[in-house]
């Protein structure tokens, strides 16, 4: 039931609500004494979280016109950094963003995966070895 919760609180927090996973995600690797598990569970909801955003972006993206020389500045940071940038994922507010750019430039669902569970995965690694650790 606590990973189910977990996964949620994860998926949740990867959108624009404002909720945090960290939390969640303590409790559950100190009450267990497991790393791999809740870190898996919390990345896979939090990486399903960002998959939603960015597959918003890119339907959104697709129903407006091309960008065009005068694409908003956002868009062109991101192109200049591209993808592994999406390593910032998981940062409140700014990782949304750069989240569906990555959708509204559609960069590959491989690519974008990649970058974004690497980062999501690191996070949380480091979230909880800290609650193991304290």
């Amino acid at each position: 039931m606590e990973l189910w919760a977990l996964l949620v609180s994860s998926f949740l927090a990867a959108t624009v609500l404002p909720l945090a996973s960290e939390l969640p995600l303590a409790v559950v690797v100190r009450r267990h004494g497991d790393l791999l598990l809740p870190v898996a569970v919390a990345t896979l909801g939090n990486f399903a979280g960002a998959c939603t955003t960015y597959a918003l972006a890119r339907a959104a993206a697709a129903k407006l016109a091309p960008p065009s020389a005068a694409a908003p500045r956002a868009l062109m940071v991101f192109g200049r950094y591209g993808a592994p940038s999406l390593v910032l994922s998981w940062v409140p507010i700014f990782g949304d963003a750069i989240v569906a750019l990555a959708g509204v430039s559609r960069v590959p669902i491989v690519t974008f995966s990649l970058w974004t569970i690497l980062g999501k995965a690191l996070r949380y690694a480091a979230v909880g070895w800290v609650a193991l650790s304290v």
